[in-house]
């Protein structure tokens, strides 16, 4: 139905003056004026369109401002009928009713994709955390176990060169106790040359004096013969003279003598020979004795010498081996310094992501309770709305009832500019939401 044009004017006696008594405007709306002619009563234009308030015939139309579908009117004084009216806002009350229930579904699918978001945020949180927190316990794991081994391999170390010490004090001892053996030992080999010596001249004097005694007896066998052929001669010799001593007598009395002196000295030689030759024999029979025993000291002694040989070199190989662990540990322990270090680093950075994500996380948390006021604000509203009685009045009728006209929350960016544009405008088109 289309609208003829007509001018209101707004004076002191209208009840229009009440509209400068709303408060807490808060809608989305077009900056521009907008004039509409032949607009149905019942249609709902989007923002920004132009509108035009039914008027009286002959007037002309004055401009106001398009608002948004969802308004709701209250501390304004309504018409008290309807009939006086030139439309209402039937019509439009559907059509608020459906965008506020679309507008409640978007909030609360954001909602939901907001906790839905927050439960995955906890889950990856929580994943990230278990992973780094298993990662690093395995590495603290390393750490404790390399350093365990460090230990350890400190004191085989120190063990190993305790070991080398008391092996090198014993070496010494027995280098020590190896030379004296060695002088005891050179020392009976020369006594046992001595005696070899002492042996050989002994059996030469034995010899010789074997051989002066066959030359005494030669000699006393010669001068036996040769007195008996002095005595033989003599007595072929026979005078006839008186008789005189008995030579026989004599000769035999004087080979007593030498015979008995031979005797004596022939005994007192074997006397000395046996004596020598016992002396050398018990001489010969106790280095005889003690020569295996010398022996058997100079094979232990060589024995010893060898092991001991054998263990320095086994020692000098320990230390080459204990110089070579030293340095591939003082590597490994470098390697795991730098792995920590690396580790360290990462935790930080770790740190500083969890706590940007909780900073990002409070933010969250803000604008969700933000939205949620909202939400309980927008549930207040259309609460309170099915209750109040609203109506759009001309200038000929204007009672207005308890109410208050409430927009959406989105246009606090337009602020005090908007409400001043919204209060020079000469007529209000409010849509009613029941």
């Amino acid at each position: 139905m289309d609208t003829k044009c007509c001018k209101t004017n707004m004076s002191s006696s209208t009840p229009c003056q009440s509209c400068s008594r709303i408060a807490n405007l808060r809608t989305i709306f077009s900056n521009t004026s907008c004039q509409h002619c032949g607009l149905e009563a019942n249609s709902c234009q989007p923002p920004g369109h132009v509108l035009r308030a039914p008027q009286s015939q002959g007037c002309q139309s004055t401009p106001c401002f398009c608002l948004t579908p969802l308004c709701l009117i209250s501390n304004v004084n309504a018409c008290s009928s309807l009939d006086d009216c030139g439309w209402c806002g039937d019509g439009t009350n559907s059509n608020e009713k459906e965008t506020m229930q679309i507008l409640s579904d978007r909030l609360a699918n954001y909602l939901e994709k907001v906790r839905m978001l927050e439960r995955e945020n906890a889950t990856l949180q929580w994943q990230n955390v278990k992973s780094r927190k298993s990662v690093t316990k395995k590495l603290r794991q390393k750490v404790r176990f390399s350093g365990m081994c460090i230990i350890t391999l400190v004191s085989q170390i120190d063990n190993t060169k305790l070991a080398a010490d008391d092996l090198r004090a014993k070496y010494k001892v027995k280098v020590s106790l190896h030379e004296l053996v060695e002088t005891d030992a050179n020392d009976l080999q020369q006594i046992l040359n001595a005696l070899t010596l002492g042996k050989a001249d002994l059996e030469a004097q034995v010899q010789s004096l074997k051989e002066e005694l066959l030359c005494l007896r030669k000699n006393q066998e010669e001068e036996i013969n040769s007195l008996q052929s002095q005595l033989g001669d003599r007595l072929n010799i026979e005078v006839t003279i008186a008789p005189s001593v008995d030579l026989n007598q004599l000769l035999q009395e004087m080979r007593c003598q030498y015979e008995s002196i031979t005797e004596k000295n022939h005994r007192d030689v074997e006397q000395w020979f046996n004596a020598q030759m016992e002396e050398l024999n018990q001489q010969v029979e106790t280095s005889t004795q003690q020569q295996p025993c010398f022996q058997k000291e100079i094979i232990e002694l060589r024995c010893t010498m060898n092991t001991l040989q054998i263990e320095l070199q086994a020692q000098s190989q320990e230390e080459c081996a204990l110089a070579e662990t030293e340095a591939r540990y003082t590597a490994f322990r470098a390697q795991i310094q730098c792995l920590i270090d690396n580790l360290v680093a990462q935790l930080a950075e770790i740190w500083g992501t969890l706590e940007r994500q909780n900073q990002e996380y409070e933010i969250l948390l803000d604008v969700k309770s933000r939205l949620e006021r909202e939400i309980t604000t927008y549930r207040s509203l259309l609460e309170s709305s099915d209750e109040a009685q609203t109506h759009i009045c001309m200038y000929c009728h204007w009672q207005w009832g308890t109410s208050a006209l409430v927009f959406l929350p989105v246009m606090e960016s337009f602020g005090r500019e908007s409400q001043s544009t919204l209060s020079s405008c000469a007529i209000w088109r409010p849509i009613i939401v029941a």
